[in-house]
């Protein structure tokens, strides 16, 4: 480990401390709001009403001449001439595609709470030789983080009408497993962590450009930063730079089009 102990400590904890000051708040309230978005649109559709948000929008669609051209006309006029303002059908379909990028994104989630937790009890069961408590500690920090993430995309999906996703990522799981089998050290462990984390970050970038909705790019954009935090701590752990592009890449995204079990 190319850090010290007391080093990463510190790192995890102020990681923690940041965490439970800025992103767990911001995020669970970006997850409230898309949740109750959902429900709402859900309500409407249920009572076959127009929500508000559609009646404007529908509205705007008709355009100012018409309504002054609706203002004069007589009542009978009115009356068979009335507008009823209608919901853009692409809404329904954005949203979905919101949801299928959720599913993705607690599938990467699960995985990493997977990874984590097989890495600290490979450790606590001294497989992969010296491990600093240090390492321990983060890596329970880390997967605690990775579930709270998890949960918050689940409260989402169910909050649609749709099942938890409690499977892990159907792709990037095999490589991972094939991959633990060949670590034998914290090096090692350090090494397929960060490959994770980096992957992860990369995917929340790229589904923060296709997100639709304001708290759903809200919910993505909170926890991004986390999972870029876990890999500069990686990064440092293993003697290199710890935030090696200026730019975020997005080569190790996973395509958001595989997940599409909704």
């Amino acid at each position: 480990m190319d850090i010290s102990e007391h080093e990463l400590t510190r790192m995890t904890k102020e990681m923690d401390e940041l965490n439970e000051d800025q992103g767990l708040p911001q995020m669970q309230h970006a997850a409230q709001e898309w949740t109750e978005a959902i429900k709402d649109q859900l309500d409407h559709k249920r009572k076959g009403v127009t929500s508000r948000r559609s009646f404007l929008l529908g509205i705007g669609a008709v355009g100012g001449g018409a309504l002054l051209a609706a203002c004069g006309s007589s009542t009978s006029a009115t009356k068979s001439k009335a507008v009823t303002p209608v919901a853009p059908t692409s809404a329904s379909s954005a949203q979905l595609d919101d949801l299928h990028i959720a599913a993705m994104a607690t599938s990467l989630e699960n995985l990493a709470v997977y990874a984590y937790g097989a890495g600290i009890a490979a450790a606590k069961a001294g497989k992969l030789g010296s491990v600093p408590p240090a390492v321990v500690t983060f890596a329970e920090t880390a997967r605690a983080q990775h579930q709270s993430h998890a949960n918050a995309w689940n409260s989402v999906l169910t909050g649609a009408g749709k099942p938890k996703v409690t499977a892990t990522d159907p792709v990037l799981t095999p490589v991972v497993n094939a991959k633990f089998k060949s670590v034998t050290n914290v090096t090692e462990l350090a090494e397929l962590a960060l490959l994770l984390e980096d992957t992860a970050a990369q995917t929340y970038l790229a589904g923060i450009s296709a997100l639709t909705g304001s708290s759903a790019i809200e919910l993505a954009g909170s926890i991004e930063p986390v999972e870029m935090q876990h890999s500069a701590i990686l990064n440092f752990v293993l003697g290199k730079y710890p935030v090696p592009n200026a730019f975020e890449p997005t080569a190790l995204a996973r395509p958001l089009s595989d997940y599409t079990r909704l």
